[in-house]
Order: structure tokens, then sequence, then C-alpha cells
């Protein structure tokens, strides 16, 4: 087909096949859409053009990038102050409270040492606020993350001859690089270079924009990683609930082998850890629901950690718990600033794969919750320059050590609750930040590790009350609730990055299969109407007389179409390669017997010719036309034209009309250019309503009566 062919045959379909019916007449108005033509696309004017575009530099250019890489340019000198800086200083100060015990807490989880859990936090708040699109969020330590962090952590320093199972300040025993500093020292380093290459990847995708890859990080998916991690970070606890020393598992099945080592050690529990563990539980759970049930009357959440961690450190300074039970505390947490130091480059190559799922949950985090946060009070989120601050916050901490830092969901709840109003309130949590660090930071010096531990277990309360959401969950999607189950025990049972790493596996297989097994239907007339709908699913449809309306929930390429056949042959009722298989046996058939007649009777001079056309008449069918509904095929590749030719002309043989109805545009310039209208019919074959096509066809079979469905085999 020539290329004015094709132009002709598009004319055509619009002139002759898109018409309208009138549901009291059988007589079609056409109407006449003109194709849009397409006008050649100059690559190389265009690329000069984007060139351009992008890499020259004019001042008003690069007064614009600055603005969008540092946002606080362009909202702070419109600041509210009379209406906003009241809500905005209450939720900074409120926000830092919780975040003091929770920082000093999830740095055990990170293998580090309580003040870089302040120093992580300080900074992503001023950075964030500097650079960050969002207003409610509140960036700063999260316990996934810590536990990602924790567990390369612990890899490294049993690489480097650390015994794991030891809190104490010791120097390593082999790797001559880390005995320049003890094991306090090393972890940091180990933790800031792996929060270095989180940021450059972070930053690397907000570069060449790519962020879709957090697309695929679906909130069912997000849901179940956090959960599995939440067990895997509840059972990293334990030991410092029950006093008690364990080596820290970081081979797949962890989960496993760590609770092993529990019941192993058991007998070796220190009671005194025990009974703080659950005095500070019953204290703090109790505020956590009374802050949840009332927290539309109460004007700020009660700080329970912040109680808590008062409490049990006056307790076990003046008790001496730690001299006296042997109670593991949080030890001396120095005031001020450490100088920055750059990242320790002779490990990146052992670290740079482990920091990729962190750097891609992280920017998944912030930018969910930071949509999330926008969409409900009514302003837009930049996801690209959501990946620069996330990134920026994570980068340039790296120096100054600290850890890798994202969105809280808790944090950011509090500080939404409390009538935050701009990232200001980020900058006056970093003033609390400051205060503690200069000056209150020693003062936990007799903290006991296990009330540590409590709060981050309390703070995973969220997490674990999925559980309760699971049934309306499977009622809404029962795909998502497997995909749920499935990232949520192969993170819980395997490890965190291969739980995630099946879990998005096996969320695009899903994605895959509902294409390649996709449902199929067949459609029912509700009379007096142009609706078609499922016949299956409704009552009051009927089924038309010799049409049958085939559709395919899917679009038709290589994968699936072996099932458009099956299915659509199943629907029908009809094969058309069985048929005319079984037309050319009996053909063969009425051939031999005619030879046997012939050989059997010479006197009678019969012609094997009128003798074939007497025997083999046509089959009759219970339907002439089979209409096939295109609304849901969003595409087709290869495969799926050739099986769309395939099939119109199998059916075609047997005398048997196939349409085509609701093709978009994309559809209907695959089947052009696929010579699919190349067969002398392409008037009467394409319609853009069922309705229409049903209309056509009534017409045509009442018209033609039975010569166009039967035709001689």
């Amino acid at each position: 087909m020539t290329s004015a062919d094709l132009n002709n045959a598009e004319s055509m379909l619009v002139l002759n096949n898109v018409a309208s019916c009138d549901m009291k007449s059988d007589k079609y108005s056409p109407i006449i859409l003109e194709r849009q033509e397409k006008e050649p696309l100059d690559v190389k004017a265009c690329a000069i053009k984007n060139l351009k575009k992008h890499l020259s530099c004019t001042p008003t250019k690069a007064k614009d990038l600055l603005v969008d890489l540092f946002p606080i340019i362009r909202w702070f000198p419109k600041y509210k102050w009379k209406k906003w800086i009241l809500g905005d200083i209450m939720s900074g100060l409120v926000v830092g409270i919780l975040i003091v015990p929770q920082s000093i807490a999830y740095s055990l989880l990170a293998g580090q040492d309580p003040v870089y859990g302040l120093y992580t936090s300080f900074f992503a708040c001023i950075i964030y606020s500097l650079m960050g699109t969002s207003k409610h969020i509140s960036v700063g330590i999260f316990g996934v993350l810590c536990l990602m962090i924790g567990q390369v952590v612990e890899r490294e320093l049993q690489f480097a001859g650390f015994d794991i199972s030891d809190d104490i300040n010791t120097t390593a025993l082999s790797n001559q690089s880390a005995n320049v500093c003890g094991r306090s020292c090393f972890a940091i380093r180990i933790g800031s270079t792996l929060t270095f290459m989180a940021g450059i990847y972070q930053v690397a995708m907000g570069v060449f924009q790519v962020g879709f890859i957090s697309v695929y990080l679906s909130d069912s998916l997000l849901s179940g990683f956090a959960t599995g991690a939440s067990f895997t970070i509840i059972t990293s606890q334990i030991k410092y609930i029950l006093g008690i020393r364990i080596p820290r598992a970081n081979t797949p099945g962890s989960l496993v082998k760590t609770w092993v080592h529990i019941f192993k050690t058991i007998h070796e529990t220190n009671i005194c850890d025990l009974v703080t563990s659950i005095l500070s539980l019953l204290f703090l759970v109790p505020i956590k629901e009374i802050n949840e049930c009332y927290k539309e009357k109460l004007k700020m959440p009660i700080p329970g950690e912040l109680l808590v961690v008062i409490i049990a450190t006056l307790i076990s300074h003046f008790g001496q718990l730690n001299a006296k039970f042997n109670s593991t505390i949080a030890g001396d947490i120095p005031t001020g600033f450490i100088a920055p130091t750059s990242p320790d480059w002779s490990m990146i190559p052992r670290i740079a794969i482990d920091a990729i799922p962190i750097a891609i949950i992280g920017f998944a985090i912030t930018v969910t919750l930071s949509e999330i946060f926008a969409k409900k009070h009514g302003y837009t989120v930049r996801a690209n320059q959501e990946m620069f601050a996330i990134g920026a916050c994570n980068v340039i901490p790296a120096f100054f050590h600290c850890f890798t830092s994202s969105a809280a969901l808790a944090k950011s709840l509090v500080k939404e609750s409390t009538s935050c109003k701009t990232q200001l309130s980020s900058l006056v949590t970093a003033l609390v930040l400051l205060l503690v660090l200069l000056v209150i930071a020693p003062l936990f010096y007799s903290l006991q590790k296990c009330v540590l531990a409590v709060i981050i277990i309390v703070n995973l309360r969220g997490a674990l009350r999925k559980f309760l959401d699971l049934p309306k969950m499977w009622n809404m999607s029962k795909v998502d609730t497997v995909v749920w189950f499935i990232t949520m025990l192969a993170t819980a049972l395997i490890s965190t990055e291969l739980g995630l790493l099946i879990g998005v596996c096996f969320s695009v297989m899903c994605v895959i299969a509902r294409t390649q097994v996709p449902r199929t239907t067949v459609l029912g007339h509700l009379k007096g109407t142009e609706i078609y709908e499922d016949l299956r699913k409704y009552r009051n449809l009927q089924s038309l007389p010799g049409i049958k309306i085939f559709k395919f929930e899917a679009p038709l390429y290589y994968a699936n179409k072996g099932l458009f056949k099956v299915a659509l042959y199943k629907q029908t009722g009809i094969n058309p390669t069985l048929v005319v298989l079984a037309r050319k046996k009996a053909e063969k058939k009425n051939i031999r017997e005619l030879k046997q007649k012939q050989t059997a009777h010479s006197q009678a001079r019969v012609k094997p010719e009128v003798t074939l056309q007497l025997s083999c008449g046509y089959q009759e069918f219970d339907i002439h036309t089979i209409i096939i509904d295109c609304s849901v095929i969003q595409f087709l590749d290869t495969a799926g034209i050739a099986t769309m030719k395939e099939v119109f002309n199998d059916y075609k043989l047997i005398g048997i009309l196939v349409l085509l109805s609701n093709c978009n545009a994309s559809v209907i310039d695959s089947l052009c250019n696929g010579n699919y209208f190349d067969n002398g019919y392409i008037s009467g074959l394409l319609f853009y309503s069922v309705h229409d096509a049903v209309k056509f066809a009534s017409n045509a079979h009442q018209t033609n009566g039975d010569h166009e469905a039967n035709t001689p085999c």
C-alpha cells in the first residue's frame, strides 16, 4: 500500500465509517472528522532549539535557576508575619522537643553515638527550609533508613575487625585503615560515606529528572516494606530491652537468626533494664494513645518521649543504675560541633550499591508525604526540587558527621497539627536542636539505652497497625493486598534490601499479568438505549440476534495475542480455524466418495465439480457479525496488528464479518500503517461507538440477506 493509498484509506474511514444513529431511525448521518496533518519534524532545528534553551545563560535565567533551587528566596519576602509567625514558632518548638529524644534513640538503630543523630536532624532542618517546597513535612531521621544504615555499619565494622556485639569504643583488630580511630569514629565514617553516596544518587536523579522511578513504589508496596522493616527494627532493639549482648546478623534471614541468639542468651537478661523498659512502655503508650485520640482538642501533643527521657535520666543518675546493676547508658554526649571531614573515598566501592535503595526509599517517602500535605492544604510541590532538597540534606551533612535523613510521617503530622504555615518552622526546630547541642546534651549521659529502644518500638505502632487495615484493603484490591504481604514477608524474613527488590519485581509482575491475562467479556444491549455492558454483571441486558460484541480489556501485544484469540473463540463459540479445517476434511471426503462412485459405476457420468458443489453446502451459524469493542485497547504492536488481521481474514473465510468500534487514534493509526484495511472492505469496518456498529451490521444483514453471511466454500 502506497502513502497516497494510505491517506485515501484514512479519508474513506472518516467519511464512511464514522456515523451516528438516531434511535428512531436506521438511517445514518455521516460525521466528518478531519485528521490533523503532521508537520515534518526537523530534528536538527529541534535539537539546536533545545540546546539553546538549556545551555544558554542570561541574567534572567540565572536568577530563575537560583530561585528554583532555593524556594525560600521566593516565599520569604512575602511572609505574613502577623498571621503566620506564631503558628510556625509553636510547631517548630513542638517538633524540636519531639525530635531530641527520637534523634538520640534512632542513632542507636543506625549504629551511631547519640550526638550524631542530633547533628543529622539539625543540618537537615536548616537545609530543607532553604530548598524544600513542602510547608508541612519534617525532615530528619527516619526509622527504616536508620535500620538500613545500621546493617551496613555493622557489616563494615565486622569487616574491619570490630566486635559488633560489644558497644565499647574499642579499636579494630585487623583492618589498618580503621586503627586510626575507635569503633564510634569508624562507625560514623561508614554512615557519613554511605549518606554522601545516597545524596549523590538523589541529586543525580534530580539532574537527569528520573523521579519517575518512585512511581514503581506503590502505596501498598511502601506500606508492606515499612511493616516488614518494623519487625526487623523491633528485633534489633530487644537486646537493649533485655540488656543482653548478641551479634547482629547481616545475612538473609537475620530476623530468625537474631531471635535464636536472643533465646540462647535470655538467661543473661539484665533485670534492671527489663524493669525500666516495662515501666517506660507503660508510661509512653497511654500518652501516645491520648495524643492520638484527642489530637483535635489538644493545642499541642503531650511530649511523652521527652518526659520519659527526663524521668529515666534522673532516676538512672541518682540511682547509679550503671554502677550498681551494669545497665547500659548513652554515655558522654559532647557539646558543640566536630570539625568537618570528607567521606572515606576508599570505602565507596564497598557501599555504593547499598546506597541505591536508601536513596530511592528516602526520596519516595519525602515526595509521597509532600504531595499528601500539599493536596490537603491546596498548594503544589515540585517533585524534582524535592529530590534536589533531600539530596542536599544528605550530601552536605555527610561532611559534618551525619547519616541519612528523609521526611518522617509522625513528626510531619505533629507539625501540621500545630498550625505550621511555612518552612520557617524548620528553622525554629533547628534552633531547639542547636540549644541542645551547645548546652543540654551532656545531661543525657546517664540515660539508659533500653529507654531509647522503647521509644523506637513505640513509634512503630503505626506501621504495625496496618494489619488492621488488611480486610479493607482486601475488599478494595486483592492484588495490592498480595503485594503488601509479599513485600512485608520478604523484608522481614530475608532482608530489607532484598525485600524491597522482591516487592518491586512482584508489583511489576502483577501489572504485566493484568495485561497478559486481562478480563474479556461479551456485551449485551439495554433496550431503548445506546448502553452496552457485560452480560454476566447485569440482568436486564439482551443479547442481539446474529451479533456478538466482544470486549478485550487490555492492550493487544505480543504477550497476550494468544489469549485474545482463545478468548474471542470461546466467547463467540466459533473457532474459524477449526471450521476451515473441518470443511477441508469434508471436501477431501467428498472427493474420495466421488471417486469411489465413479469407479463402481463407470456408466454414471457425473462431473466431480457438480457433485462437490451439491455435497459441500455452507454451514449455518447463529451469528453473522462480530463487533470488537476496542475502547480499553490502548495500543497495538506488530503482533497485535497481525492478530487483528488474522482474526478478520479467518472469520471472513467462513462468512462472518468483523467490525471494530471505539478505537482511539493510536490504534487507528497502527491498523492503517499495518494495512489492516487493505482488503477492499475499508468502508463499514470501523466505528466510533458500539451502537453505530450494531446498526450498521443489522442494516447490512437485512439488506443482503444470507448472501453476505454465507459465501460458497
